[in-house]
């Protein structure tokens, strides 16, 4: 089942992609796609429901972020070996955790807004993971169960902010629109194997990003018992799973997204996204 949100900023409605790949209005059964209706009960109604019935939506309907009410988006660092080396960091031994602020969280399509005095702003195609149910404390062999499903996400960052003066990671990912959510929230009985998914990124239609979930460093089910050691994670959170290697830090020299410039990415099953940098 692929979930979406959608109508005007601020006002999206709960929604869905139908077998056909039309989209419908859901606004009849749930108030949003958000919180406990991610529960396996409430996806198990929803998957009874002849979807046919549902009020079609116009195709050119825009699309919001595919889960609202975010209590928590927790990102990994360095997650994919090829990426740590083109960054000239050390090779984790265990993953690395910061938050991006959900004020930052957008649309598929909306535009990337280049905030005032930002210079070096990059892109990190990366798998999204929908928590459906709380996780604390989780064992690693467990972690899947606590999964909704997965979406794209597009880690916005900016690399002075992030790296240079204090060095504050949470600093460089969390301005307004560096976080691109969807198009859909793709339930987990879809995906399957999440460490079997084909993610790419191109600026331009210039292939940036070409790679493969298998390559994490550390895997999914891995991510979610780890991060659920240090805080509980509760139903709609967000954990952005890490970007492979082709952004724009590890070219020589480095060529930063300037106004104008189209980013496209995705993730096999998942859908697409596109932005445009103003």
């Amino acid at each position: 089942m692929k979930l979406v949100r959608h109508g005007t900023l601020g006002a999206e409605r709960p929604g869905l992609i139908d077998a056909e790949g039309s989209l419908r209005d859901l606004s009849s059964q749930l108030p949003d796609v958000s919180g406990n209706a991610l529960a396996p009960s409430s996806l198990e109604r929803l998957r009874g429901i002849d979807h046919r019935k549902l009020p079609r939506l116009p195709a050119d309907s825009r699309l919001g972020a595919c889960v609202g009410g975010v209590g928590k988006f927790v990102c990994v660092g360095l997650n994919y070996l090829d990426h740590v080396r083109e960054s000239g960091a050390a090779t984790p031994t265990e993953p690395v955790l910061f938050m991006k602020a959900t004020s930052c969280i957008s649309g598929p399509c909306d535009p990337i807004v280049v905030p005032p005095g930002a210079e070096k702003v990059d892109w990190e195609v990366e798998l999204g993971v929908v928590i459906g149910t709380v996780a604390k404390n989780v064992a690693a062999e467990d972690a899947l169960k606590h999964i909704a499903g997965y979406c794209v996400v597009n880690d916005v960052s900016e690399r002075a902010w992030q790296l240079e003066g204090t060095g504050q990671w949470i600093k460089g990912k969390s301005a307004d629109t560096f976080g691109p959510i969807g198009p859909c929230m793709v339930t987990g009985d879809e995906v399957g194997d999440p460490q079997r998914l084909k993610l790419w990124l191109a600026v331009n239609g210039q292939l940036r990003q070409h790679s493969n979930t298998e390559q994490m460093i550390f895997p999914v089910n891995v991510l979610i018992s780890y991060i659920s050691a240090f805080m509980t994670l509760h139903p709609g959170d967000i954990v952005s799973t890490g970007t492979p290697p082709g952004v724009a830090l590890g070219a020589k020299p480095p060529v930063y997204l300037k106004r104008g410039d189209i980013v496209t990415l995705g993730v096999e099953g998942l859908g697409e996204q596109r932005q445009r940098v103003q």
